[in-house]
């Protein structure tokens, strides 16, 4: 394979079809095998691929207006390659459409279908030249439509947010999801201060400011050099962490000296947070099934200056053992989920993402949920919380688990959120996040304490 952008761009679209798995884990082997890429490359590459899977709906839209076949009917390489031309011909100014359109071709030639190259030349010459007479469905007759097409939504949830947000609500969301999101790190107060991290990025970003619910949050865009090579990082001085993230586990109010469990770890972000608030003192226990992104944990643990975690991989859909774990004060359920919380920064999510992907996690969520529970003490608190927005991951797993789990009540306790921050909490005790209204990622978290 060339190592022209595009040509790794599509490489990479594919292998999302074809393999499954997410974009992030796809990149990071990408990056693992090479590392030949210029920044030049790499950066019209990452346009690209993230470029084509948020537009996806309305590249397929014009695509379909301009060709006699339908999308769905032509091949999926010859797909991906008309959706990579059609992008940057669309929405990338910076690239000449005679270029975007050469490239396509040559993309063409070398495919399984080299015939296709003539089709591709004919479809994206039209498109160079009409895009900007596309018809899309109206608003007033068919809003569901339209916002699939103009906004690039699946049907199916276009439909589900129209029902509970409605139509103006639903394209304030559409159009939060689809714009390119700033970089929010966490100040790691163990290493540095506010003003002594802000002036070590200065020359790094541009647009730097601090968040405005979170009191450790920073936000930046157009990071000039890799963010792994900035100074900051190396020190320590910082983690990536969205805002909403960073409150759930205020939330969770970890203190010195206790015992913490963060039961679905993952790359750590919430257990560098809570070792943070606990000052190093106490113990952590983080766990994950696997081993890989606890080695990551482990090795960024030790960037931030953190002492006090322990980890182990450990499936905990399978009984745990009380005994050889212990009890702890507190435990952070950050479960699996649909992730419809955060399509803004995983535009792949919202086209593997399924209706019935909800009884699939729902099921996960209150299996993991009672695993978790049997290992809290008595008066201990449990935050169970998902990046995610809907009802079925939401309040009707709290409300399922509750009606079988008389040992546990809703904490309304608002833990070390301050300020605006208090609005997130319903009279429910159920915290909640919007990206088009808060934004940040969509989150919903709950508090549950042990009462027998």
């Amino acid at each position: 394979m060339k190592k022209d952008s595009r040509y790794i761009a599509l490489s990479i679209l594919e292998k999302i079809d074809k393999q499954g798995g997410t974009l992030d884990e796809l990149l990071q082997k990408f990056d693992e095998v090479d590392k030949q890429i210029s920044k030049r490359d790499r950066s019209l590459m990452t346009a690209i691929i993230f470029g084509v899977l948020r537009w996806q709906g309305k590249l397929d839209y014009i695509i379909n207006y301009f060709s006699t076949n339908t999308i769905k009917t032509i091949d999926p390489g010859i797909r991906h390659i008309l959706r990579i031309g059609t992008f940057q011909i669309v929405c990338l100014s910076r690239i000449p459409d005679a270029a975007a359109v050469n490239t396509a071709v040559d993309m063409a030639k070398a495919s399984r279908f080299p015939w296709a190259a003539g089709y591709v030349n004919a479809i994206l010459r039209r498109i160079s030249r009409e895009h900007h007479q596309v018809v899309y469905p109206d608003k007033t007759n068919d809003p569901v439509e339209r916002i699939c097409a103009e906004k690039s939504m699946p049907e199916w949830l276009t439909k589900r947010w129209m029902d509970r947000y409605g139509i103006e609500e639903t394209e304030a969301l559409c159009d939060r999801i689809n714009s390119i999101p700033d970089i929010t790190v966490r100040i790691n107060t163990l290493q540095t201060d506010f003003e002594t991290l802000e002036q070590s990025l200065k020359n790094d970003v541009e647009k730097m400011g601090r968040t405005k619910y979170s009191p450790v949050g920073l936000s930046f865009s157009r990071p000039r050099i890799p963010i792994p090579e900035m100074k900051s990082f190396i020190n320590g001085w910082f983690q990536i962490q969205d805002e909403a993230a960073q409150l759930v586990t205020l939330l969770l109010d970890p203190k010195p000296g206790e015992m913490i469990l963060d039961s679905c770890s993952g790359l750590g972000g919430k257990t560098g947070h809570i070792a943070q608030l606990m000052e190093n003192k106490g113990t952590i226990m983080a766990l994950d099934i696997d081993k890989r992104k606890l080695d990551c944990l482990n090795h960024d643990m030790n960037r931030l200056g953190v002492n006090n975690v322990n980890t182990a991989a450990v499936d905990i859909e399978n009984p745990l053992d009380k005994k050889q774990l212990g009890e702890f004060d507190r435990i952070l359920l950050d479960a699996p989920c649909t992730g419809l919380g955060v399509l803004q920064r995983n535009p792949d999510a919202k086209w593997n993402i399924k209706k019935q992907n909800f009884i699939y996690y729902h099921k996960r969520q209150i299996k993991l949920l009672h695993a978790v529970s049997q290992l809290v003490k008595h008066s201990g608190i449990l935050v169970y919380a998902v990046c995610s927005m809907e009802p079925e991951e939401n309040e009707d797993v709290i409300n399922e688990f509750l009606n079988s789990h008389s040992d546990f009540v809703i904490d309304k306790n608002s833990g070390q959120l301050h300020g605006n921050a208090h609005t997130f909490l319903d009279g429910n005790g159920f915290f909640r996040t919007i990206p088009h209204k808060h934004g940040m990622d969509g989150f919903f978290a709950v508090r549950l304490k042990k009462i027998g």
